[in-house]
């Protein structure tokens, strides 16, 4: 399990109240908060992390390449690719201050950053699943309005979505979504995505916005998933195939005639033979634009998806208190699947209200709450194993019932 520490930048000033300050990356991560809160610096922190410790184990770039000071590749580099830092050094950076602290721990490597300089520490020689990372912003339904973006001035995070957007959609093959049996057909000669109903079919442009955020996420989610599956069931690299892929690092390093940018690409290509095993799925809201049944289908697609392999993860911040009642219901689903064994009579019953292949086991869950006032992070509470009742987003619907009583009270005045 990877964790994550983070003081002083951004809006996230005090960090996690508990745990020493480390925030634990469970199988299903979850953060709650208003906006500006630090919900999606958080998520794109372990986006990062996750992709340079990835990049170590893969020998893509040893330590050193990272811990340069003169350079500072994470300032520089890699907090920009997110929008957390200021790539022009002319601009004073927003996110990064001079008493910012981030720690990251995974299952291969120990990476802190402090007082301007990245410090690496080899933690383990055990399994490591190599993980395929996707990054979902919240603008993806941006991307239905576009056939070419490369003239576009995307954020480096959009146009990876979008590269992974495009192969989702010239793999599609008999799909339907799970909100309203909805069929997806895509034409490869104009580059249209069609959505077909019983009695129309129209492009997505014209679809309704839930469509238009749901369809990017649950395209290539579900295929980098089933990907992944399949990556890791073939066999890994032999020893020698092991000795020519680092002997090809080597080549690429020692050619003075690329770019940065070039070895980048020549890197990624090489390393792209190993076969990934895991695939991390980082999530902002979800829940964007659709109804509450149709947030309840794409939770549970989104879940099938993280337990396709044990070392898949879903992360993901979230508005939607809804989405915070159906994971309790999923953890429930969960606990009662363990008892009921090979009752295949309640079993069945247990399957009319939830995929089991979506259900949740209680200790792969983690919420956490954010708060924008004064920069902490706290853990959502259980009660037998399930999320608690008592978090923001219910409060904020007790408000809600709060004040229209208040409103009856004057009712009664008049």
């Amino acid at each position: 399990m990877s964790r994550i520490k983070i003081k002083n930048f951004g809006p996230i000033k005090g960090g996690f109240q508990g745990n020493d300050g480390w925030l634990d990356v469970k199988k299903v991560t979850v953060f709650v908060g208003n906006q500006g809160s630090g919900k999606s610096t958080i998520t794109k922190l372990i986006s990062t992390f996750v992709w340079i410790e990835k990049a170590l184990v893969r020998g893509d770039y040893d330590k050193k390449w990272f811990e340069r000071k003169d350079t500072n590749r994470f300032k520089s580099q890699f907090l920009p690719y997110h929008r957390l830092g200021a790539a022009d050094k002319n601009k004073d950076d927003t996110y990064l201050k001079a008493n910012s602290v981030i720690e990251y721990q995974g299952d291969a490597y120990h990476i802190k950053y402090e007082n301007g300089v990245m410090s690496i520490t080899e933690t383990s020689s055990g399994v490591y699943p190599l993980p395929q990372v996707m990054y979902v912003p919240a603008e993806r339904n941006f991307l239905t309005y576009i056939k070419d973006a490369g003239e576009l001035r995307l954020s480096s995070a959009l146009r990876d979505f979008n590269t992974e957007y495009d192969k989702a959609k010239n793999n599609l093959k008999d799909l339907f979504l799970p909100i309203n049996n909805v069929e997806v057909e895509y034409n490869k000669q104009y580059g249209n995505l069609y959505l077909r109903g019983e009695d129309y079919k129209i492009e997505i442009t014209d679809a309704a916005s839930g469509f238009q955020s749901f369809v990017p996420l649950y395209l290539v989610s579900s295929f980098l998933a089933k990907s992944v599956q399949q990556s890791a069931s073939k066999e890994t690299m032999s020893s020698k195939e092991k000795l020519r892929f680092e002997k090809g690092v080597q080549d690429i390093w020692n050619n003075k005639s690329l770019t940065d940018e070039q070895r980048t690409v020549a890197l990624s290509a090489l390393s792209s033979k190993f076969n990934k095993s895991s695939f991390v799925n980082i999530v902002e809201e979800p829940e964007q634009n659709l109804f509450p049944s149709s947030q309840w289908e794409m939770l549970q697609c989104l879940l099938e998806f993280n337990n396709m392999n044990a070392g898949n993860k879903l992360v993901f911040t979230t508005h939607s208190p809804y989405l915070i009642s159906y994971l309790t219901l999923l953890v429930k689903a969960g606990q009662l699947n363990s008892k009921i064994k090979t009752d295949e009579y309640l079993k069945s019953e247990l399957e009319k209200i939830v995929s089991l292949n979506s259900i949740i086991d209680s200790e792969d869950l983690l919420i956490y709450e954010l708060d924008e006032n004064n920069g902490t992070i706290y853990s959502l509470e259980t009660y037998n194993g399930l999320p608690s009742d008592e978090n923001k987003l219910n409060e904020k619907l007790d408000e809600g019932n709060e004040l229209f009583a208040k409103l009856l009270d004057i009712q009664k005045q008049l």
